[in-house]
């Protein structure tokens, strides 16, 4: 057996269902993960799996890699094996990294009464609970461009979320300020340079931030959230950073005891039964 398939097999022996969110249930056969719920957590079907820890399927994709080493919560060291084991070339620190390391994918976890969700240094969302997806939309059904946060703001405006003048210069300014400097940190990473030079030439409120250059930080901010199930929410936003993995936790709170606070846990249970 390759090496690839072993560590495959043995990554998703143990890791158990109590640890991806999944409920165990009766009767089964091994403490890990089924190939069935590796497959429902990393996109990947069934047959592929089976067919790469029989080592009869080779050379799988980095999209495939990295959403196998994010559902099996790799640790960096394991997700570089993981690709040396598939002949792949590590994730170079020149591109930016889309891999969340398990102590943020448990911070997600533990955050479950809150929408919560990882961006990359380039606002790609790569993880998100179902109270975001509830109150956001689910990212899984947007195509690529849709579910980075800048791309969406520029093209198509703030969405369900009210932006006064103020936070809406202060949210451009902050964008464009984490794109420029994605766009230095990592010179080699395709995507970034896409999606800047897309925005530089279809979204004018873009380029005229960019053109000023401005070096921003984001702070907390409460913004006004329109379920379209709930209706409108008022919420505290805070941005947090993981450090050493350069990823974006984006936290929506309300005040405990609040109309708000009612009101998203009454989503919770709506608009996750709806998804």
């Amino acid at each position: 057996m390759s090496e690839f398939a072993t560590v495959l097999r043995a990554w998703r022996d143990r890791v158990t269902p109590q640890q991806v969110g999944m409920l165990a249930g009766a009767g089964r056969r091994t403490s890990g993960l089924r190939r069935e719920e590796l497959s429902a957590l990393a996109g990947v079907s069934v047959d592929y799996i089976v067919r790469l820890e029989q080592g009869r399927a080779t050379n799988p994709s980095v999209q495939t890699l990295t959403a196998l080493a994010r559902a099996l919560r790799l640790s960096d060291e394991e997700r570089d094996h993981l690709f040396r084991a598939a002949g792949a070339p590590i994730p170079s620190a020149r591109v930016a990294s889309r891999h969340v390391p398990p102590g943020v994918q448990r911070i997600v976890d533990r955050l479950g009464d809150s929408p919560v969700a990882v961006m990359t240094a380039a606002w790609d969302i790569v993880l998100w609970n179902p109270l975001w997806a509830a109150l956001f939309g689910d990212p899984s059904a947007l195509p690529a461009d849709e579910s980075n946060v800048a791309w969406r703001y520029f093209m198509h405006g703030p969405g369900n979320t009210e932006f006064d003048d103020a936070h809406h210069a202060a949210f451009t300014a902050d964008l464009a300020s984490d794109l420029r400097r994605a766009a230095g940190l990592y010179p080699d990473d395709a995507r970034i340079a896409d999606l800047v030079r897309c925005l530089r030439r279809d979204a004018p409120a873009f380029e005229e931030a960019w053109q000023t250059a401005t070096v921003s930080v984001h702070i907390s901010s409460r913004k006004t959230v329109h379920s379209p199930v709930i209706g409108p929410i008022e919420l505290d936003c805070d941005v947090l950073t993981a450090p050493g993995a350069d990823l974006r936790i984006v936290v929506y709170t309300a005040v405990p005891g609040s109309t708000a606070a009612a009101n998203l846990d009454l989503l919770r249970v709506t608009g996750v039964q709806a998804l």
